[in-house]
């Protein structure tokens, strides 16, 4: 069966650059035969559930001020219809027409090339208490028996105000908070993890919450966990990467 994912996705940039974040996410990939993929990330946020039923979504570059290199990406992948209309009746969404934003089309075009696994885009309901949004986890969870590749987007770190140069040092207060959450889902303290929010350095990491709260969705729909991949970019921005079988 396959594992639920957590994916740091970083920059944007991440789609053209070479490092090891990119070079583990292509890696990765290649181990994985998903029948269809149902992202969450942080770069859909909304009130309600919402579930995009798109046959052919676009992929949207939804940033600004990065290299013309990087808007001419596109990632041509089908939808999955069927398989969203049922995920709306099932968990109470919202169908709507939606492309994937690069939080879901960067790491997933680093995974599967050929674009050729069908993507369903789940919203990211950004008011749900962290206990909702492990629920909601838990409910995709029945999809890996399928052949369903659950993955979380978001970034273990994102505070883009401090970011600095590729290859600066690593600020204490950014491996601080990593080493926090990889303590506690190593040890299964789902219970803290829950309560996030007053973990070491966790608001100058996540100023905003939505970075954080795709991996709690990772987190309810899988079960024993295993960090695949770390690495940190610009100096503040953790690149792990997390399995939950």
């Amino acid at each position: 069966m396959l594992p639920s994912l957590f994916i740091s996705h970083g920059s944007p940039m991440l789609a053209l650059t070479p490092g090891p974040a990119h070079d583990f996410l292509r890696e990765l990939g290649a181990g994985l035969s998903p029948k269809a993929i149902v992202v969450v990330s942080a770069h859909w946020a909304s009130e309600r559930l919402l579930v995009s039923v798109s046959q052919r979504p676009e992929t949207i570059h939804d940033f600004g001020g990065f290299p013309r290199a990087l808007y001419e990406c596109q990632y041509p992948v089908p939808g999955d219809p069927e398989l969203a209309l049922r995920l709306a009746r099932t968990l109470n969404a919202v169908p709507v027409e939606r492309g994937l934003d690069h939080g879901a089309w960067v790491p997933l075009s680093l995974m599967f090339p050929a674009a050729e696994v069908p993507v369903v885009s789940l919203s990211l309901p950004v008011t749900w208490s962290n206990q909702a949004l492990m629920a909601l986890g838990e409910k995709l969870a029945a999809l890996r028996e399928e052949g369903v590749l659950v993955v979380g987007s978001g970034s273990l770190t994102h505070n883009l105000s401090e970011m600095q140069v590729q290859g600066a040092p690593t600020p204490a207060w950014v491996g601080e908070f990593a080493d926090w959450v990889h303590e506690r889902l190593t040890n299964g303290e789902r219970e803290a993890l829950l309560a996030w929010e007053t973990a070491p350095q966790a608001r100058r990491n996540h100023p905003t919450p939505e970075h954080f709260q795709p991996l709690l969705v990772a987190l309810g729909a899988g079960g024993e966990v295993s960090r695949l991949h770390h690495s940190v970019e610009h100096g503040v921005l953790a690149m792990d990467v997390y399995a939950f079988a």
